[in-house]
């Protein structure tokens, strides 16, 4: 399952190659509590069709009505529009109370940009793509780092990029749970595994499975700042390489499975083998998750997976969440 603005993108760029009329439309800005965040990407179709989310969709419904079927969507330069300005707007656009929300309606984006965007994407480059507000003109460039939704007088830039990547070490049952939470999310997920009898039982469908050994297939990768990597086999002859060699990338997170005691001796064996110290290794969680009190492996999965979400998001979790912490506290007397 792959990222939902590509996914809108493609689906945007197929109507137009078929000479379809359609929308884009873009939350460029929002006050007070909002349904989606900015940069929120739908598109419509002339015919109806709806791809994407700028809101719990009552205003999506509102812009079926307004540019399908009697109502066609003709070539004109790009429009700002805004819902929920007024509190019986908000009500009856199933704004959130004081919601407001600002959208850049795009009629009829060029085939040719769109495909050259998604090209792009697919070759795992991040892009920023402007709209000259004034006459709807469409800019593409190679961006050097995720950036947020810009608008300034004449010109919205939005950056999409390639899909997050999640590479999960071992082909258990937890990690079956967990690459299925993960595409769900977006992400792009690997599963390396050179153990053909963990390999042969794999179930779930749209991760890429394969049986190189870890610290390779890390390094094949090119881990950036959307990747992340999950160690999940309990066996360091396996997972240890793989966290050093993640360790020196830019992954946005790196963790490994295991008590507070196997993440210490983890630690020690670093330390001991591969010349780290206590220090290099802070960007390496363990015991990964948030204390939920979870048993089970499909509830270790639901810990883990919203741990990587709060740090992809940047959220700081209060440190009573992480589950050494927690456990402590429980143990204490």
């Amino acid at each position: 399952m792959e990222n939902i603005d590509v996914t809108v993108l493609r689906e945007l760029f197929a109507w137009r190659a078929q000479g379809k009329a359609a929308l884009l439309a873009t939350v460029v800005r929002t006050w007070g509590s909002s349904p989606r965040p900015i940069g929120s990407i739908m598109a419509l179709c002339e015919d109806g069709r709806v791809m994407g989310s700028v809101s719990g969709g009552c205003i999506e419904d509102d812009l079926i009505k307004s540019y399908t079927h009697e109502q066609l969507i003709t070539d004109q330069i790009p429009r700002l529009i805004q819902y929920g300005i007024t509190a019986d707007e908000a009500h009856r656009f199933g704004l959130p109370c004081g919601g407001t929300l600002e959208l850049l309606l795009e009629y009829n984006p060029d085939a040719v940009l769109l495909e050259d965007l998604l090209a792009r994407l697919d070759e795992g480059q991040l892009v920023s793509r402007s709209v000259y507000l004034s006459n709807g003109q469409v800019t593409l460039k190679l961006a050097p780092s995720p950036a947020e939704l810009v608008i300034e007088t004449d010109t919205l830039t939005n950056t999409f990029g390639p899909e997050y990547r999640m590479l999960i070490i071992g082909a258990g049952q937890l990690s079956e749970y967990l690459a299925l939470m993960a595409l769900f999310n977006g992400f792009a997920v690997t599963v390396c595994d050179p153990r053909d009898a963990y390999r042969s039982n794999w179930a779930v469908r749209g991760a890429q499975v394969v049986s190189m050994s870890p610290d390779d297939m890390v390094t094949q990768m090119r881990l950036d700042s959307r990747s992340c990597v999950v160690a999940l086999t309990h066996d360091p002859k396996l997972d240890d390489l793989a966290l050093i060699e993640a360790l020196d990338t830019n992954a946005f997170y790196v963790g490994a499975i295991g008590s507070r005691k196997n993440n210490q001796a983890r630690k020690e064996r670093l330390i001991e083998h591969f010349d780290h110290t206590y220090s290099s290794l802070e960007k390496l969680r363990g015991p990964i998750g948030i204390y939920i009190g979870s048993k089970t492996p499909s509830e270790i999965a639901v810990s883990v997976m919203a741990e990587i979400l709060a740090v992809k998001n940047g959220v700081i979790l209060p440190r009573e969440m992480a589950v050494a912490i927690a456990k402590d506290e429980l143990a204490a007397p």
